[in-house]
């Protein structure tokens, strides 16, 4: 099962693979030369359809839970103050995905979308310090009666040049469920409260809507 995001790069890829690998096989002579040509497209769209992969995964609807939102290893656990919409401390859990994980954006917890806005901004590599406040960006905030506001931004990193978002302000959501996706490698920042338990620990790989990084 693919991403809708990725459909049309998929079926573009698809008929540029299949038009190369086409030509090679009528004008390039050399066996070595065409099998290599071959093997590359090949390849490319094994890639591109690896990217654009979105597994079924079944979410423990808990609202006294925080699940992971993406797949990834987490790179931050600390307090930090939260200048965009709290305005206060929050406890930040930061998520890094690598081109290889999952790209999909789930929603954290279910609930009423309070906050939904989008940066333009820059490209930095999506471990930098700055990035959560210089890189393009979307920040939303989803409110939910048993745990309050959680805030989560999805961050672009140095190869991510479009994020999506479907959050929509007043939009009722689900735990677990598709919240948009960031093509090629990025990371998503969770800020909680300061009373939530962090469940996981930096350098620890999580699965998007399955593992609980708070409660």
């Amino acid at each position: 099962m693919f991403h809708k995001e990725g459909h049309k790069i998929i079926f573009f890829t698809f008929l540029f693979s299949v038009v190369i690998a086409l030509l090679a096989e009528y004008f390039v002579t050399l066996n070595w030369l065409r099998t290599i040509i071959q093997l590359a497209v090949i390849i490319l769209l094994v890639l591109i359809l690896q990217f654009f992969r979105n597994p079924k995964r079944k979410t423990d609807i808990n609202d006294h839970n925080i699940i992971a939102p993406v797949d990834g290893k987490v790179v931050v656990v600390e307090e930090v103050f939260e200048k965009e919409y709290f305005k206060d401390k929050r406890i930040q859990v930061s998520i890094f995905m690598s081109p290889i994980n999952v790209h999909v954006t789930r929603y954290a917890l279910g609930g009423i979308v309070k906050f939904s806005k989008y940066h333009p901004g820059k490209y930095l590599v999506a471990w930098h310090p700055k990035a959560s406040e210089e890189n393009e960006r979307t920040t939303i905030v989803v409110e939910n009666p048993s745990y309050g506001e959680v805030l989560y931004r999805q961050i672009a990193g140095a190869l991510a040049k479009r994020i999506v978002n479907y959050a929509k302000v007043g939009d009722k959501v689900v735990q677990g469920e598709d919240a948009g996706f960031i093509k090629f490698g990025s990371r998503v920042d969770v800020f909680l409260p300061l009373t939530a338990d962090v469940k996981v620990e930096i350098g620890q790989k999580v699965k998007g809507g399955v593992d609980v990084i708070a409660s």
